[in-house]
């Protein structure tokens, strides 16, 4: 079979394009930006194309027919390549639709990891165990990795284990063998417009699931009258194992439940004490300086407190996630939410698939809420927003950057000049 991946850059496709390559499959694809991902598909010898006209795409099928075209939800309809696509007679789909097959054609048993937070942290804990203990495991994980590939196909594995989005519905999808649920916060105004349509979505994916591990402070109307689901007290997150941060012994304690769940009682406490971390999740770049993907107030304060595990001074550099979503949350941005950062630079909102109705909210009207004002800078990603990192830096100061858009390359590229 010879598959073709538009916008190959995403955490969402770019995994799937590797397990493709893995099972023999004719690899290739296309998107406008570079990643960490592009970087790894490259260097496995995948053709990958930044034009989307569709001219790369039809000489690909006049060289060797493409069967299948799969497109993330970027994607508009109306984009050259989709319209190239259907014009050529290739079956085109999202990734919602070809990874089921996949799974099914390989006769897997699929482990979901969805929520609203933790869900690559958790993905990741549970595939870096599988793999220490020996077991062979195929996966898929929404962020590039330090001790793998994003995604791989394993011929010997029994389990697939998947990073599984909410975003666009996308894992109402599936009929997991298990299914893991980190947290559940509402999120994504665009998809779900009410909080309610967003619990009932993850209603749905609970009934569709064989077994269920989840915790007993999750909304309770999500798996009421389900007997397929294990509700973990609270009390089962210890120190064990040693792991910085709440929230990632919270997800330890969930990777070692399902362990357990698949008749895996080996004692995993020291594999997962040595978990090397994902890749934009509280990730160390330098001395005192790390980036993190999160963007929502509950991962805000999650990666706040961990932070100041490490270090009773920290300094936030935050860039908040798509200005229709901020509608929803700025009224949590306060000073509590923020207790463990002496300063917060905060940056203007990042902007992607918006709603032109709605006004750009600033950010002075995003933190509006907070009292304490002295913590608070104004700033944006520019010489004198790193003049003032580099500053905090030499007073002994921790530096974090959150956000899902142009923060990270814009940090990482600042170090990369200053080397």
């Amino acid at each position: 079979m010879n598959v073709y991946f538009s916008c190959i850059a995403g955490v969402g496709i770019g995994p799937l394009a590797e397990i493709a390559k893995d099972a023999g499959y004719g690899v290739a694809g296309s998107d406008l930006a570079d990643s960490l991902i592009t970087r790894e598909l490259q260097a496995k010898g995948i053709p990958i194309t930044k034009n989307q006209d569709g001219s790369f795409l039809k000489a690909r099928h006049e060289e060797k027919p493409i069967d299948w075209f799969v497109y993330s939800s970027a994607l508009k309809e109306d984009n050259p390549e989709l319209v190239m696509a259907r014009k050529l007679g290739i079956r085109t789909s999202k990734r919602d639709e070809f990874l089921p097959v996949f799974i099914s054609d390989k006769h897997l048993k699929l482990i979901a990891i969805a929520g609203t937070h933790g869900k690559t942290t958790t993905t990741s804990m549970l595939v870096y165990t599988m793999q220490q203990l020996g077991i062979p495991v195929s996966y898929s994980i929404g962020t590039t990795l330090s001790f793998g590939p994003s995604g791989k196909y394993n011929p010997a594995s029994e389990y697939f284990v998947y990073e599984c989005d909410e975003y666009d519905r996308n894992f109402l999808n599936y009929e997991p063998y298990l299914s893991l649920i980190p947290s559940v916060d509402y999120d994504h105004p665009d998809i779900y417009p009410t909080q309610a349509d967003y619990l009932s979505a993850f209603r749905q994916f609970a009934i569709s699931s064989q077994q269920i591990i989840a915790w007993e402070d999750q909304p309770s109307e999500i798996y009421e009258n389900l007997v397929q689901v294990t509700l973990l007290k609270m009390s089962k997150i210890g120190q064990s194992p040693r792991l910085a941060g709440e929230h990632n012994r919270r997800n330890a304690t969930l990777v070692k439940a399902a362990l357990a769940q698949l008749g895996i009682h080996q004692n995993v406490d020291e594999i997962l004490t040595n978990f090397p971390g994902s890749d934009r999740r509280f990730e160390k770049l330098a001395d005192h300086i790390y980036t993190d993907y999160g963007h929502h107030p509950a991962e805000i304060a999650a990666t706040l407190q961990m932070a100041h595990e490490l270090s009773d001074h920290v300094v936030l550099v935050y860039q908040p996630h798509q200005n229709s979503r901020q509608y929803q949350i700025y009224g949590q941005y306060n000073d509590h939410l923020f207790k463990y950062a002496d300063k917060i630079y905060w940056i203007p909102t990042y902007l992607t698939r918006e709603d032109p109705n709605l006004a750009i909210l600033s950010p002075n009207d995003l933190s509006k809420n907070i009292v304490d004002k002295t913590k608070l800078v104004i700033s944006n990603l520019d010489e004198e927003l790193w003049k003032n990192i580099r500053e905090d830096i030499t007073k002994g100061y921790l530096a974090l950057f959150m956000g899902a858009g142009t923060i990270d390359d814009w940090l990482r590229n600042k170090l990369s000049e200053s080397k």
